[in-house]
């Protein structure tokens, strides 16, 4: 029995185990792949206060090194199961079985892609799901967005600061996004749009150097140096949806108090709802969710 069990050893959850531990918690983190979350496949991070510089990988074993030369246990496994019990909260992973009194769910989320062949090559070599992360990297350079969403609006407007030229690639004519960021979008110069279109391969060797779209029956090659994804996040919440609330998207219904509906449950992270998902969001959840646990172990 432990007093938090931590679900997911991304960013988030790798901060809530070393608040809890250094609150004198006994931590067990599971985790279903690899600890570091997103962020651990990112080639460069530019934009974590106070390192001017550094890997994704780098950062995720920092973090997770602090997190177990504090005592933290980490155990992987896919959790399918979670439950409510007299004495706190069981999780199930396979044919194992963890107990512990309090729960932080900081689960994730992972962007949805477009599926094209050499898609994952070229991550970090000009393909980008995160323009907040990766925008200043194409600095006076011409890039391409996908999606038609508040999000794809959002980066277009964001890149069109940076970049000389930002193409916004949506495969239908109406867009999904508040009427605001359209009309704003239309307004810059640099912005320019191709609807009922689609991106149908990537093209380059090292790196990414153009894009073949697709409108109608014609096909034609756009150069560009970059492609931001923006087709929406997946949240992965289901297994924890009787604990802990969801909205429309699927994600966890949590205000920044970090705390579920059940009582001991808490959040964390890309999986809450929330408008800004960075390393900056996660480490602070992290931590407001492991500090409101060991304060909710208090009164017990």
């Amino acid at each position: 029995m432990y007093d938090i069990l931590i679900v997911g050893g991304g960013v988030a959850g790798l901060t809530a185990a070393i608040y809890a531990r250094r609150a004198g918690r006994t931590v067990l983190v599971l985790e279903g792949v690899g600890l570091g979350g997103q962020i651990a496949a990112s080639h460069l991070v530019e934009n974590y206060p106070g390192l001017a510089s550094v890997s994704g990988g780098e950062l995720s074993d920092a973090l997770a090194s602090q997190a177990e030369a504090l005592g933290s246990e980490v155990k992987y496994g896919q959790i399918t199961g979670a439950e409510k019990t007299a004495q706190g909260f069981c999780l199930t992973a396979g044919k194992q079985e963890y107990e512990g009194r309090a729960l932080i769910l900081c689960t994730g989320a992972k962007h949805r892609k477009l599926g094209l062949e050499r898609e994952d090559d070229y991550v970090g070599r000009g393909v980008s799901y995160c323009a907040t992360c990766d925008g200043a990297f194409f600095r006076e350079k011409a890039v391409a967005v996908v999606g038609g969403g508040d999000s794809a609006l959002q980066s277009a407007l964001f890149l069109s600061q940076l970049c000389s030229s930002v193409t916004l690639i949506h495969r239908r004519v109406e867009f999904r996004a508040q009427r605001a960021y359209v009309d704003a979008a239309q307004a810059r110069e640099n912005i320019h749009f191709l609807l009922n279109a689609q991106v149908t391969a990537l093209q380059g060797e090292a790196r990414l150097t153009a894009v073949t779209v697709k409108e109608g029956d014609q096909e034609h090659t756009l150069a560009v140096d970059g492609l931001f994804i923006e087709v929406g996040q997946s949240p992965d919440n289901g297994p924890f949806a009787a604990l802990a609330e969801l909205d429309e998207a699927g994600y966890f219904a949590a205000g920044e108090d970090c705390m579920a509906k059940t009582p001991g449950v808490f959040v964390a992270g890309d999986c809450r709802a929330k408008t800004l998902r960075q390393l900056t969001t996660a480490t602070a959840d992290g931590s407001v969710a492991a500090t409101a646990a060991c304060r909710w172990l208090d009164g017990q």
